[in-house]
């Protein structure tokens, strides 16, 4: 079996910390328990080979061989397929997986992200820009709230699915918007407190930390 050689950044402000997209990554191979090793481009100045591997100067990027994969939910569903821990053994399962994961990174992520570089910068006020993100977040978890309510996870098994809806939801809950919604909430959480999560939390926050 080849090496897998996860890419991120040498360091990153503090603020991002914690949230840096590799870390999806990190928990998907630690979820799989497949062997892996890290490396590391520079932050400030990205080079030609960077933008080979990742186009918009980005990270991370997962090195598989002769296969080099950017985007984390092409990265997870590349590790679902490798191993049965991050995508259910049956069809249906396995399509309920896949359509929750790009519901992940699209249909909430979409909301997700906008709203929280403005709460982020503390762009909360009562301005059209901050209301229209507030209103599109709202519509996409009231649909998930009674999702999540019935589900211990998306596609029956912990899956990649989960992986990618758990990381969007807690950036949301870092800034409060998940008070309103107790499922999500909660499932975030519970996704959260897997041991395999705490490893790559605690990985990432330990590499942009040496770096300082």
């Amino acid at each position: 079996m080849p090496d897998l050689v996860l890419t991120t950044f040498d360091w990153v402000p503090e603020m991002p910390r914690g949230f840096v997209r590799d870390i999806r990554v990190r928990w998907a191979l630690e979820e799989a328990a497949l062997p892996y090793r890290v490396e590391s481009v520079p932050f400030r100045d990205r080079g030609a080979e960077h933008f080979a591997h990742q186009p918009f100067g980005q990270v991370p990027w997962l090195v598989d061989g002769d296969l080099s994969i950017f985007e984390s939910g092409a990265i997870l569903l590349h590790l679902g397929e490798r191993s049965d821990a991050l995508l259910p053994a049956d069809q249906q399962g396995r399509n309920e997986a896949k359509e929750w994961l790009f519901a992940a990174l699209n249909s909430v992520e979409m909301a997700a992200l906008p709203w929280g570089l403005l709460a982020f910068m503390n762009h909360t006020d009562d301005t059209p820009a901050w209301k229209f993100l507030d209103g599109f977040l709202t519509a996409r978890l009231t649909r998930m709230e009674p999702v999540l309510a019935r589900r211990e996870w998306l596609a029956g098994s912990f899956s990649v699915a989960d992986i990618a809806m758990a990381d969007v939801l807690r950036l949301v809950d870092r800034f409060g918007g998940l008070a309103d919604y107790p499922a999500a909430r909660a499932y975030a959480a519970r996704a959260t407190s897997r041991p395999a999560f705490a490893k790559a939390h605690a990985d990432q926050m330990a590499h942009f930390a040496a770096a300082d």
